[in-house]
């Protein structure tokens, strides 16, 4: 499915195509006054981190869920750290 991300790396949003399974992506149910991770998922070279709000996800290079092993607060503040 062809999705909308920010690539960090490349200052712009972009129309990227990826396939969503249960064995690349983590869900997330808890929401936080619907600011928190919707999923996390890896594909091929970076991580995709989609949150429960209308925002892009975004994409970040070199880094995988294994790396933040798959927590919701290390995902945030990779992406606080990229934005």
């Amino acid at each position: 499915m062809e999705i909308t991300v920010c690539n960090v790396a490349k200052g712009r949003l972009e129309t990227i195509d990826i396939n969503i399974t249960k064995e690349n992506t983590t869900w997330f149910e808890d929401i936080v006054e619907n600011k928190g991770i919707r999923m996390l998922t890896d594909i091929e070279g970076g991580l995709l981190i989609s949150e429960h709000n209308y925002n892009s996800p975004v994409l970040i290079y070199n880094v995988t869920r294994k790396d933040i092993d798959c927590n919701i607060h290390k995902a945030l503040k990779l992406k606080e750290s990229h934005i």
